[in-house]
């Protein structure tokens, strides 16, 4: 979405979609003393945000969007609303610090991404912002966000490698490990030697790249390799 699809002339046309009502009102009072912003929509979950912009009466320019919902992410939202209309640019608003959230919002498309702890003021002159075309994000920081975005990638690339390199009888003794048995436990747990679950241990840790028992365990309940009941 470029910054010419902002660009916005008379009323601006905002959807609000946040699920704590009294803020979500209080964004819009905000908005609606201001002459130049419209509020033509205001949505708690996904589903209704959907409904919304499904419907042309209520299809905004810019749409303030909150990432935790209900139903869902609100990052699914921001390519949602550039399919349905091209012209909709998406301020994003997020509970986290985390930079790597900010990151994927920029790369699903979001115009502009503040922390939710901002003055309310402070959203409304952000949308006037984007409203007027000015960028809310400098290249080199849009530029940073999408290498965070190609760096975790490629780490969740390198942990699928690792895991996809484990036996099923491997994956078993983690499960194992993951349910508290020491070695010989697993070993009569499994039906097998005590030498050949030290094996299998040696070669979990050498295809998950770690060093101990501990860190295969941490690895696998992370990644989804083992359930911790």
């Amino acid at each position: 979405m470029t910054i010419d699809n902002i660009v916005q002339t008379g009323t601006t046309r905002i959807m609000l979609v946040e699920d704590h009502a009294s803020f979500r009102q209080a964004l819009a009072f905000m908005f609606d003393r201001e002459q130049e912003f419209e509020v033509v929509g205001q949505a708690g979950t996904l589903a209704e945000a959907r409904k919304l912009v499904s419907n042309s009466e209520t299809r905004p320019d810019i749409a303030v969007v909150d990432l935790g919902l209900p139903d869902g992410d609100g990052f699914e939202l921001i390519a949602e609303f550039s399919s349905a209309d091209p012209r909709i640019s998406a301020l994003v608003l997020s509970a986290s610090l985390e930079p790597a959230r900010f990151a994927r919002a920029v790369e699903e498309g979001a115009a502009g991404v503040l922390h939710k702890a901002a003055a309310i003021g402070d959203i409304v002159d952000a949308v006037r912002r984007l409203k007027s075309g000015e960028a809310l994000l400098s290249p080199t920081e849009t530029i940073e966000m999408l290498r965070m975005i190609s760096r975790k990638r490629q780490e969740e690339y390198e942990v699928q490698k690792a895991v996809d390199k484990l036996t099923r009888r491997e994956k078993e003794v983690l499960q194992a490990l993951a349910e508290g048995l020491d070695s010989k436990e697993i070993a009569e747990k499994l039906s097998i030697t005590i030498e050949t679950e030290r094996t299998h241990m040696v070669n979990i840790l050498n295809k998950l790249g770690v060093h101990s028992r501990l860190q295969a365990l941490v690895f696998a309940a992370r990644n989804g390799v083992v359930e911790i009941r």
